[in-house]
């Protein structure tokens, strides 16, 4: 049992380190990169807003689990309880909204027939400054429901279960207000990853495609070199399965834990641990599978204008 806890320790810790570090980094560097051109491409805008929501949830989720892990029980009231989880539920609602946004985006990029929003680049990027800032505004609303249903619960005499997060505790939710996080939160995320699962496809299909057009050019070199749309179609692959496995994971726990009368702390641990791991490491895939896709896009552009 130590050893389990050491572990439990050991992995908050570092995936909370990990996550700040790199989430907080990319942000700092995409907003000296605005102030230096006074502008941003499209991906980098929604990149920029991806790393800020990924980092309010390791800031609300995995510093108050990293500080119960390591024995700090119980130091926030039911309003900084409350406070806490409504950040993280937004804040994950926004990145997966984002991920969403950068998948189809990059999707429309790459995309043959989507050549000519070259020639209307100002207007894409008002339109992705427009999506990305309503998904912020969107969420911000619809998570304030629950925020303040915890506190309208605490009159009523029905109250007999309260969940315990190892930092705080608060009023377990109802009947009603789990029909509506289901119908506002859970549903609109089930549709982005179906979106994301879509346009995920449409990107690999596009590189098979080009892939086999030039396939008869690159059989004459004598390289035998792995192709660039190889590359790119791995890592939409790892990007997509990461971010479905994790999400999907931990959605699950999430439900689980919601619907069982008796904690599990291993449950819960583990369900913490599995909300954090995109926030954490998704970074560095996503610059990863930018990159590459960024120079697919680059050479297609290249060889369309020769």
């Amino acid at each position: 049992m130590d050893l389990w806890n050491l572990a439990i320790r050991i992995i908050f810790l570092s995936q909370t380190t990990t996550g700040i570090l790199g989430n907080l980094s990319l942000t700092f560097y995409y907003l000296v990169l605005y102030y230096r051109e006074c502008t941003l491409k499209p991906t980098d805008l929604i990149l920029m807003h991806l790393m800020a929501s990924n980092a309010l949830v390791i800031l609300s989720a995995g510093v108050p689990h990293t500080m119960a892990v390591w024995g700090l029980k119980q130091f926030l009231n039911d309003f900084g309880c409350q406070l806490l989880l409504y950040i993280q539920s937004f804040g994950r609602s926004v990145s997966i909204g984002n991920t969403c946004l950068l998948s189809v985006f990059q999707a429309i990029t790459i995309n043959p027939q989507g050549f000519f929003w070259k020639n209307h680049k100002f207007k894409v990027a008002k339109y992705i400054g427009c999506s990305i800032y309503l998904l912020w505004v969107f969420y911000m609303l619809i998570n304030f429901i629950f925020f303040m249903y915890p506190f309208i619960e605490m009159n009523s005499k029905n109250v007999t279960r309260k969940r315990n997060f190892g930092y705080c505790l608060i009023v377990g939710s109802g009947e009603i207000s789990g029909s509506l996080y289901v119908a506002l939160i859970v549903c609109p995320e089930i549709l982005f990853s179906v979106i994301i699962i879509w346009s995920s496809s449409s990107m690999i299909v596009i590189l098979y495609r080009h892939k086999e057009s030039v396939r008869h050019i690159r059989s004459s070199t004598a390289f035998s070199r792995t192709s660039p749309e190889s590359i790119a179609t791995q890592n939409i692959l790892a990007l997509v399965a990461s971010f479905l496995f994790f999400y999907t994971l931990s959605s699950i726990l999430r439900a689980c834990i919601v619907f069982l009368y008796k904690q599990n702390w291993w449950l819960v641990n583990i369900t913490s641990i599995t909300s954090l791991c995109f926030p954490s490491f998704g970074p560095f895939v996503l610059m990863k599978h930018y990159s590459i896709l960024s120079r697919f896009s680059l050479v297609w552009m290249r060889n369309k204008t020769s």
